[in-house]
């Protein structure tokens, strides 16, 4: 039988390429793909792959929640390869949190990947048991490893991000930072870009969150 694949990444050159080397395999069939979180979740169940490959970075979110949701709302769930251009154990941890099957460098080689893909959807798992017993100790002792997405953020927007959590306007927040408005403006962009978020109300109810959970 074919393995169908979905492919998400935000560079479409970087999809030709996964796709026409999956596609030149008898026994793989690529049947959608993506080039974002919200586009991901709107076609993959529809779909229903017995594999997606998913990028851990994208625009709008990252493939950790892209494989979390998919995990727990499509029947039968399929198997998740996560795909990253850096080595990020913080990642590593969160995409075996989701239930993801496999976690990859995108240096890896065209036979390596596919490979992958039919170990995984075989049942597999290309997880480093290494990592993956790190994980279990964590959860044992009843500690969260520490969200990927806060720690992207310099400590500059960090700050602005507990400002915004406090109702803080970027005027009110540049004259807190002494910074200009424009500058403030220009951060809150860029946090909003790494959080995955579009709006700031968004951001101001993760901070608050952040905050309760990390006991601050």
């Amino acid at each position: 039988m074919s393995i169908s694949v979905f492919l998400l990444d935000d560079h479409e050159i970087v999809r030709r390429g996964i796709a026409q080397l999956l596609e030149s395999e008898d026994d793989i069939q690529v049947v959608g793909e993506a080039g974002s979180a919200a586009q991901a979740l709107a076609r993959i169940p529809a779909l229903r792959p017995d594999v997606a490959i998913l990028d851990v970075r994208l625009p709008d979110g990252e493939g950790v929640t892209v494989c979390r949701e998919i995990r727990s709302t499509v029947v039968p769930p399929p198997a998740c390869l996560m795909l990253t251009s850096y080595s990020d154990d913080e990642a590593l941890f969160g995409a075996i949190m989701a239930g993801a099957s496999g976690y990859l460098l995108k240096q890896v080689t065209g036979i390596d990947l596919i490979g992958a893909v039919r170990t995984i959807a075989e049942g597999g798992s290309l997880l480093d048991p290494k990592a993956t017993a790190v994980v279990l100790e964590r959860l044992r002792k009843g500690e969260e490893p520490p969200d990927p997405r806060y720690e992207s953020l310099s400590p500059q927007e960090r700050r602005i991000l507990g400002y915004i959590a406090d109702g803080l306007t970027n005027r009110q927040i540049g004259a807190e930072m002494y910074l200009a408005e424009k500058t403030v403006k220009n951060y809150v962009s860029s946090l909003l870009h790494k959080l995955g978020f579009s709006r700031r109300t968004e951001a101001a109810v993760y901070a608050t969150e952040h905050r309760r959970g990390s006991g601050t």
